[in-house]
């Protein structure tokens, strides 16, 4: 016979509300991000477009965009295994194209100016892989997502209510 055991189920911390609706208060300002946002995507591929947005909001901290992107990458066919494999991409390199991994060290180099600068071989690893004008919407898909984590960090965004949009 056997015994079915119930637990009940786990009380969970307290959601924090948001700080402010930056969309309210400066609606001018966000149709601008939006706009940015529109523009970086251009001529970027959709999966490699992903990663950047989740590498960066990872190395931010950004939980609200963690919810948004990885949700968005797993809806349009990305892996959960390259998606969870991303935090730690150094020692996990055989789930990505080498394409892939020049933009996820640039993503990195950019996000984290710790230094001061851009190491030159992050930025010509990417450059090796990538057109000019191509490097130049990579770069521009890294800058918006690195707004973005400033804006949903800062104005403490909620994460875990996102619905993927219909493609």
């Amino acid at each position: 016979m056997t015994t079915t055991v119930n637990h009940p189920a786990p009380v969970l911390a307290h959601e924090h509300a948001p700080r402010m609706n930056l969309a309210e208060q400066a609606p001018e300002f966000y149709r601008a991000m939006l706009r940015l946002e529109q523009e970086a995507a251009k001529g970027v591929d959709p999966a490699l477009y992903h990663l950047i947005k989740i590498r960066a909001s990872q190395i931010n901290h950004c939980a609200f965009c963690l919810d948004m992107h990885t949700k968005d990458a797993l809806a349009e066919g990305e892996t959960v295994e390259r998606v969870v494999q991303l935090a730690a991409w150094q020692e996990s390199r055989h789930f990505y194209t080498e394409r892939e991994l020049a933009a996820i060290a640039l993503t990195e180099a950019v996000t984290v100016l710790t230094d001061g600068f851009v190491p030159d071989e992050a930025y010509a690893a990417a450059a090796e892989h990538f057109e000019e004008a191509e490097l130049a919407r990579v770069i521009a898909a890294i800058v918006v997502i690195n707004s973005w984590n400033r804006i949903a960090v800062t104005t403490r965004m909620v994460p875990g209510h996102y619905t993927p949009r219909s493609r």
